[in-house]
């Protein structure tokens, strides 16, 4: 039996040893979670990664964590391209699973995971983890009970600089690790997510244009993945949109912002000032301060500190994890990322590069999921 099962805390494995792991780990343990096991890409690097992050148990490999079975969920924080073989592994272990995005680099196989979860009646997230900033959710609530009006159009970019010159470099800029796309699957997914978490309406057409401005980094050559794309959308409500995608924008560290504009009011939010909404009006515009007392429930429920006391990144982490182990636990919290919505944000990533290469729009085929 589980510890899990048993009453105890989750106890969490976790595959890879970078930044992402310290991130799900902190979260897991501010979640009342067991951090539990590492494995990296070799033994001596999982003991590593083990020391580093204080987990007391590390894994010759991370299939034999996968086989462990005091592990209730499976953290998966590797290269892109590996995701999802080892979330086949450890569905078909019985493990419930908690994947980095993207989920897959490919649509199809995306979806044969979200098929896999289905039948093995397991718990699969991926950490869409803005959705969980307490004013994204008010921001949901006010368009869901149609303070706006009919929705007009969208404004979102997600900016950063962290691969702004040509000597920076990381393995994400390699398609054999990072897989086909890096800006929009890598930051472009939670730009497209949050519109249409926030919305509650979806991209139905889109037509875009990629650039790479660096072919050759300080290691990385023959570099094809794309440094910026922007995008013009289309959604089932009828609205209209452009969205701007960059990790070469100088200055901006990881500025993701939407603004929605109907026919009554505009709504804007920008992931770097979190603690607030802008509402627009003909007259009298207004910025709302989070203050769990005056907030919808759902956006109450997530601020956990009193006014004036800033919740961040790492906030919205753990309250992504604390949904999980709650879904594990046979609970259904609202808004929970699943593995379907991390195929759907594949579908989008295809659909993004088809439009590139053959510089036409691309309809999105309504999918089951969707």
């Amino acid at each position: 039996m589980s510890n899990e099962a048993a009453g105890g805390g989750v106890r969490a494995g976790f595959i890879g040893g970078g930044f992402m792991t310290e991130v799900h780990s902190r979260a897991v343990r501010a979640a009342r979670g067991v951090p539990y096991g590492v494995a990296s890409s070799n033994p001596a690097s999982s003991a590593d990664a083990a020391a580093r992050l204080g987990i007391a148990r590390s894994y010759a490999s991370p299939d034999e964590l996968i086989a462990d079975p005091d592990i209730d969920v499976v953290h998966i924080c590797t290269p892109n391209t590996t995701h999802a073989g080892y979330a086949f592994a450890a569905i078909a272990a019985g493990k419930h699973v908690v994947c980095e995005k993207p989920l897959a680099t490919s649509a199809a196989d995306a979806d044969r995971l979200v098929a896999a979860v289905a039948v093995a009646g397991i718990t699969a997230t991926v950490p869409f983890v803005y959705r969980f900033h307490p004013m994204v959710r008010e921001a949901r609530a006010k368009v869901a009970a149609g303070e706006l009006g009919t929705l007009l159009t969208i404004d979102g970019s997600y900016l950063q600089d962290w691969l702004l010159l040509s000597e920076d470099d990381n393995w994400r800029v390699d398609s054999v690790l990072g897989g086909p796309s890096r800006a929009f699957a890598d930051i472009g997914s939670h730009l497209c997510d949050l519109v249409e978490f926030v919305t509650g309406d979806r991209i139905t057409r889109l037509t875009s244009t990629t650039r790479t401005f660096f072919s050759s980094r300080a290691t990385s050559t023959d570099i094809t993945t794309e440094d910026a794309v922007a995008i013009v959308v289309e959604t089932r409500g009828g609205a209209i949109g452009t969205l701007l995608v960059s990790q070469v924008a100088p200055g901006r560290k990881n500025r993701l912002a939407i603004e929605i504009a109907g026919t009554a009011e505009s709504i804007a939010f920008d992931q770097e000032q979190p603690e607030s909404l802008w509402l627009g009006r003909r007259e009298g515009s207004q910025l709302i301060m989070r203050d769990g007392a005056c907030l919808s429930p759902d956006a109450a429920r997530l601020s956990v500190l009193p006014p004036g006391h800033p919740l961040g990144y790492q906030d919205a982490f753990t309250a992504f994890v604390q949904d999980s182990y709650a879904a594990v636990a046979g609970e259904t919290p609202d808004g929970l990322p699943r593995f379907e919505d991390g195929a759907r944000a594949a579908r989008l990533t295809e659909a993004v590069l088809e439009s590139a290469a053959e510089g036409r729009w691309v309809e999105l085929e309504e999918n089951t999921n969707d």
